[in-house]
């Protein structure tokens, strides 16, 4: 069997997904050619050589229907040849569209391909597309179908969690973060956007607070309490999960993914193309896989994807050198750390979603770069991304440096 290689990965920054955010005036399409443009550039890429392009997006309708993925492809200027397909996944997206185009490589339908995600959340809100989980009560129903901050409550109300230990958590993402960014350690994989005039609009991710305090987070209300009691989903989690008298609502603005907008796209090939082009190969895919999860707590996918992978690849937790996983909410990496045993020394250290936000499609691929520049900067050989998906699901994706 062939092995699939990363040659290239690059991210925007991440903007406040709002009318008031740096990327609001970008389209989704001009956000996704952004980074095809710049994988392109970035390695002298005659175009006509990649087979697909396969990006993630969750919201797939207005400016992000339509397939976004071939339209970013002609948005971009690559050849007519190159062909474009849109996936969804919810959250992990982006990183499916990373495996999918890993699979494409390692199975021989093609040589050459991009994987990556775009999301533009203040132009086309979570939500959007609507859905049969969200709205057809013979499928809700059954699934006792909740928000996903009523599971982020629910998940720490099981496990014990306290709101110092999710905001304990958030502020280490924040400082971490902005540690990052002063030192530097993203400037490898960020692609400025710019407007029409070749202006800059955004260079740097916009929601990050620095001089964030366990005060002020301690000041935010919780998010979800009174939608909790008002639409009866409180109810809905304990008729699910009856050992839980009550659930405590303790995820608010500050300890939960901020909403953003952005795009990001990772090259992906066969050994034999990138010899032939001299590309140089940055890793490797050991395993990747995505896994189902109990759909009302839903939060819960990381840990078993983490261990199906681990499985396949013959590996050990302990053996991996560093985890990414998404910061939807600050539960969902308590969880993993605990069920895991990891040291969280090894765990989103530079920040994540808390801090810099989920532009819901891209993250994924976000976070598969994010991965590797750490490694390299670290020289370790190998690190895991994982995600926790809407609907009950996990992904995840073991690379190896080469």
């Amino acid at each position: 069997m062939r092995e699939a290689f990363i040659y290239d990965a690059v991210r925007t920054p991440r903007g406040k997904g709002k009318a008031t955010g740096a990327l609001c005036q970008c389209t989704p399409v001009s956000l996704a050619s952004t980074v095809l443009r710049a994988i392109q550039q970035r390695s002298g890429l005659d175009t006509a050589l990649v087979d697909d392009v396969i990006l993630g997006c969750v919201e797939v309708t207005g400016e992000q229907g339509g397939d976004v993925a071939r339209s970013a492809v002609l948005h971009a200027g690559y050849r007519e040849t190159v062909a474009g397909v849109t996936v969804s996944r919810f959250c992990s997206s982006g990183l499916e569209a990373c495996n999918m185009a890993a699979a494409k490589v390692i199975c021989g339908e093609a040589e050459l391909a991009i994987g990556g995600g775009v999301e533009s959340m203040s132009r086309v809100p979570m939500g959007s597309s609507g859905g049969a989980l969200f709205s057809d009560p013979s499928v809700a129903f059954p699934a006792h179908s909740v928000p996903q901050g009523i599971s982020a409550d629910l998940l720490a109300t099981l496990r014990g969690f306290d709101r110092r230990d999710l905001d304990c958590y958030a502020l280490a993402s924040q400082h971490r973060a902005a540690h990052a960014w002063k030192s530097g350690y993203f400037q490898k994989s960020i692609i400025p956007v710019v407007d029409l005039n070749g202006e800059t609009i955004l260079d740097r991710d916009e929601l990050i607070r620095p001089h964030t305090t366990m005060e002020d987070l301690e000041r935010l209300e919780a998010s979800f309490a009174a939608m909790g009691e008002k639409y009866g989903y409180d109810a809905t989690a304990i008729h699910r999960y009856p050992e839980v008298e009550s659930i405590r609502h303790l995820h608010h603005a500050g300890n939960s993914s901020g909403i953003a907008d952005g795009a990001a796209a990772v090259l992906i090939g066969s050994g034999e193309i990138g010899a032939k082009l001299g590309l140089k190969p940055r890793a490797r895919f050991r395993s990747f896989v995505s896994i189902g999860s109990e759909p009302c707590i839903m939060l819960t996918g990381p840990a078993p994807a983490t261990r199906k992978a681990l499985a396949k690849a013959g590996m050990a937790a302990s053996d991996v050198g560093l985890f990414e996983v998404n910061e939807a909410f600050a539960a969902v990496v308590l969880c993993f750390i605990e069920e895991m045993a990891v040291d969280d020394e090894r765990v989103n250290v530079n920040g994540g979603a808390i801090a810099m936000g989920h532009p819901l499609g891209a993250t994924g691929a976000v976070l598969l770069g994010t991965l590797l520049d750490e490694m390299e900067r670290r020289n370790l050989e190998s690190g895991l991304v994982t995600l926790c998906v809407g609907g009950g699901m996990g992904t995840a994706a073991l690379i190896e440096r080469v």
